[in-house]
């Protein structure tokens, strides 16, 4: 009688298989390789998910750049309430926090390991550009990032914004991994880099709708 793996052994009137053991134990493996490349290719940043950043990024950018565009000194300045700030206080913590929370994908995500959990990337990326932006729940900011004058005025701000906004376009739009590795966030959940460069984009979008609100202010002066 063949002897071998594939061999049918003939006992008894009864036909047993080998073939279909091994086969049962192979299509185990290969169903066990198939779901993990694919959760693994899940994490992949897709050249839809780069765009997409990039346009939030700089749809986040145009906006900020637009309220702050031709507000004289008085305007910069006003405050609707003592404890409140300023534009030109804002615009300073949104120029400071671009620098902090990039340096800290740089330092921090980037050097950590990927995500063990598995998540939905998307609805994890919408929950960040939401949450974030969502003015409803108000934040007390970080003693780091409040607002000291560091860059000089308003007008230096704004020039720093630009030029730490385009690094943060840098990573998104040429940075191969931003899906690779992940932290622990405030949100309580942990992000990858790529959507840390959202929160970045949000805070962003969070303090716009602040100056916003200053301007809408009864008493917010008209030049």
């Amino acid at each position: 009688m063949t002897r071998g793996p594939l061999a049918l052994q003939v006992r008894c009137g009864n036909v047993r298989a080998a073939f279909p053991k091994n086969m049962k134990r192979l299509l185990l493996i290969l169903g066990f390789v198939f779901t993990a490349t694919s959760w693994l290719s899940a994490q992949s940043l897709t050249a839809e998910d780069r765009a997409r950043g990039v346009a939030h990024l700089e749809r986040t950018r145009e906006a900020f750049l637009a309220e702050v565009k031709g507000l004289s000194a008085e305007q910069l300045a006003f405050k609707a309430a003592p404890e409140r700030w300023s534009i030109a206080q804002v615009a300073e913590h949104i120029a400071a926090s671009e620098d902090f929370l990039r340096e800290m994908v740089e330092k921090q995500v980037f050097p950590a390991p990927a995500r063990t959990e598995e998540v939905n990337l998307h609805e994890l990326d919408e929950f960040v550009t939401t949450a974030i932006a969502d003015r409803s729940h108000k934040v007390q900011a970080p003693e780091p990032l409040a607002p000291t004058n560091r860059f000089g005025d308003a007008k230096e701000s704004v020039a720093h914004f630009k030029e730490s906004r385009a690094k943060t376009l840098a990573l998104m739009t040429d940075k191969a991994d931003l899906r690779e590795h992940a932290t622990d966030s405030p949100l309580g959940k942990k992000l990858d880099a790529y959507q840390w460069l959202l929160f970045i984009s949000a805070h962003c979008e969070r303090h716009t709708k602040q100056i916003a609100e200053v301007k809408a202010a009864p008493d917010y002066p008209k030049s």
